[in-house]
């Protein structure tokens, strides 16, 4: 335990210096993780360790993903929106169908859900490994811009995917059949309560905060506390309700970030700090738990799925999603490339894991812990490199802009 302070407390000490490298936060916790897993596992108890791994899981992802929503504007949006809403109308769906096609042809015998599974945990993209990209100047504005808003969206809408996945998978173990209009009949259900529980938790919290700004009754530092606990109770209310938590923080934070009328620094500054923190076990458990367990169980089908869904399943569909829009051939690839997956594959793994039971759950364990592997080094590595050639190779027009 104190190797793992000590860790967070360097990493935190040179972290501006460590930015400028390839040594990227993912990268060193999740091989802190892997180093430090044989003793972990010696020294913790397995129970306490499942029930830390969902509570861990449980709560960064419902912060992320508030956060996430809640940078995301409107106003913004219909200015700039071309280029992400492709990639996640277009290029989404593609990449999930894609890519259920690819794990279900290269493994036959498994069945359909599973497939479908796969590639919805392995759709969602993760902008903390390509921070070095998103936060570089020299890359054109509206790239960053693309990356950072492709990512704030895409695992919540991916979501629903997951969730279907699973559930399918789930019924083949031992269980009576359930009807296409029953199951259609839940998940709308899970959604309509979902997002209902997030918009009234989103948009009361943004209200009673403007009220109590404007007439001075609130600290700076209070917008911290309300923003933490309106997505914890936007989870709390849909689940209530019979609606999914996970998608109700989502739409929370669209729904406080599109309706407060001051500034939200607080939840960057949060999740800069508490929320690094979060990431930083979330990496560490991936490295420690996840990674070995993966590794383990890897046959040449998961390690070729790895790859291919850091390349062709990803870089294709929103190469096509990119057609006519006038973007040169190398942005579109430096789009499709940058597009890692990390925190969201990790969270989806363990929550439908613990949340259901399903055939070849080593399997999909091995093919996200390699992909995520592979993603968390590869992306690390060639962040810096990429950003610094996209921005030498601009166009002139975009120079000029």
């Amino acid at each position: 335990m104190l190797a793992v302070i000590a860790a967070c407390a360097v990493y935190s000490l040179f972290s501006k210096r460590l930015a400028r490298t390839v040594l990227s936060m993912p990268i060193l916790f999740a091989c802190l993780g892997l180093a430090l897993s044989v003793p972990l596992k010696a020294t913790l108890p397995p129970d306490a360790v499942h029930e830390g791994k969902i509570v861990l899981a449980e709560v960064t992802l419902i912060l992320v993903l508030f956060a996430d929503a809640s940078h995301v504007r409107f106003r913004r949006l219909r200015m700039d929106w071309a280029l992400p809403a492709r990639m996640l109308v277009i290029g989404m769906p593609l990449t999930i169908g894609f890519g259920t096609a690819l794990v279900y042809g290269l493994n036959p015998g498994s069945d359909l859900a599973m497939a479908l599974l796969t590639a919805a945990v392995l759709t969602p993209t993760d902008a903390a490994l390509g921070q070095a990209v998103v936060a570089n100047p020299v890359v054109p504005g509206h790239l960053g811009q693309t990356i950072n808003v492709e990512s704030g969206l895409n695992d919540g809408l991916a979501l629903p995917f997951v969730l279907l996945g699973a559930t399918l998978a789930s019924m083949t173990i031992g269980q009576e059949p359930v009807s296409a209009l029953h199951l259609a009949g839940e998940a709308l259900t899970e959604l309509a309560f979902g997002v209902m529980a997030g918009l009234a938790a989103g948009w009361a919290t943004a209200r009673v905060m403007d009220w109590a700004q404007t007439r001075d009754l609130m600290q700076v530092s209070a917008g911290a506390v309300l923003f933490l606990l309106s997505a914890l109770a936007a989870y709390v209310m849909a689940s209530l309700l019979g609606g999914n938590g996970f998608i109700a923080a989502f739409v929370a934070g669209m729904a406080f970030g599109n309706t407060y009328r001051h500034d939200i620094h607080f939840v960057s500054e949060f999740m800069e700090g508490v929320g690094q923190l979060l990431t930083m076990m979330a990496f560490l458990v991936f490295g420690a738990f996840l990674l070995p367990d993966g590794l383990a169980h890897a046959t040449w089908r998961t390690a070729l799925l790895a790859i291919l869904f850091l390349t062709v399943i990803r870089i294709l569909p929103i190469v096509i999603s990119l057609s006519r829009t006038g973007l040169p051939m190398r942005e579109k690839l430096f789009l499709g490339w940058f597009g890692p997956r990390g925190l969201a594959s990790i969270l989806f793994t363990l929550l439908m894991m613990a949340e259901f039971d399903f055939p070849n759950e080593e399997e999909l364990l091995a093919c996200v812990s390699l992909t995520v592997g592979l993603s968390i080094l590869m992306h690390g590595i060639t962040a810096n490199p990429l950003a610094r050639r996209i921005g030498q190779t601009r166009n002139p027009i975009q120079k000029g802009q």
